[in-house]
């Protein structure tokens, strides 16, 4: 019989802790991303916010030490492989791992709704650039660390609007749609090396951040789509991410969850 890849010290089902932890948040500079990483200090865990507006990653990370948490705050350009790789040697000097990354940075709330034939070329190499490629870079970075130690966790957030197929934002869509095939090969290739990799799919979740492109009806419209009648906030992301990201989900991977208040069923 062949025997298990691991043998854990400890009942890994029991064991929801990320204290000391080593997460890398992109995009963690303001949105959901700032919950990520707010929460994950929270915890006890060294919250990294990778964010191409430095101002707004330091913002974080002074909200963070000043509540007696552990941050680091560093320029990503997730686009660009030079950026993060200088990102993730950057954290690795400051603290000799990764353990966690979530893949969260992603072009949409300066997206125009437009017919996908109206979308300018370079409008659509960008956002395919930042939110498929950039997670491949740094998931990329981030795995010689992880195989290392025999652990980590890779968590791409996708969305609800590829099993809605959202019209107008076409190349949004697309790029959401290939982040899970993304994760489902990814597993297969990283499972034996005890790296999971998952898939969060928000639904329409309101931040601090403006969106023109929601009214009031059409917010209204999207909450009584939900089985849970009511705005998605922040927060009803973190508990499924800081759980994918502990022990206990050690044998999940490959999986798309959706957090939308019901609004898609797979």
């Amino acid at each position: 019989m062949n025997q298990p890849l691991h043998h854990p010290a400890v009942p890994y089902g029991r064991d929801f802790n990320v204290t000391d932890r080593v997460v890398i948040v992109t995009g963690g500079g303001q949105g959901i991303g700032r919950e990520y990483a707010r929460q994950f200090a929270a915890g006890g865990a060294h919250a990294i916010i990778a964010e191409a507006n430095l101002d707004r990653a330091r913002a974080v990370e002074a909200e963070i030490t000043a509540a007696g948490g552990s941050a680091l705050a560093v320029h990503t350009d997730v686009g660009d492989p030079s950026s993060v790789d200088a990102m993730v040697t950057e954290v690795t000097r400051v603290h000799g791992r990764v353990d966690v990354l979530v893949n969260n940075a992603g072009i949409f709330t300066s997206l125009k709704m437009k017919p996908f034939e109206d979308i300018p070329f370079d409008e659509w190499e960008r956002v395919l650039r930042v939110n498929i490629t950039g997670c491949y870079l740094t998931a990329r970075a981030v795995t010689p660390s992880m195989r290392a130690q025999n652990w980590g966790r890779i968590i791409n957030i996708t969305s609800g609007s590829v099993p809605l197929g959202v019209r107008n934002y076409l190349h949004y869509v697309t790029s959401k749609s290939a982040l899970i095939g993304m994760t489902n090969s990814m597993a297969r290739e990283l499972g034996a090396d005890g790296i999971t990799v998952n898939a969060v799919q928000p639904g329409g979740t309101f931040t601090e951040i403006p969106r023109e492109t929601i009214t009031d009806e059409g917010k209204a419209r999207l909450i009584a789509s939900q089985c849970i009648p009511r705005e998605e906030v922040p927060m009803d992301l973190v508990g499924l991410v800081m759980f994918l990201s502990s022990p206990a989900a050690s044998f999940i991977t490959g999986q798309t969850i959706a957090v939308d208040g019901g609004l898609t069923h797979w």
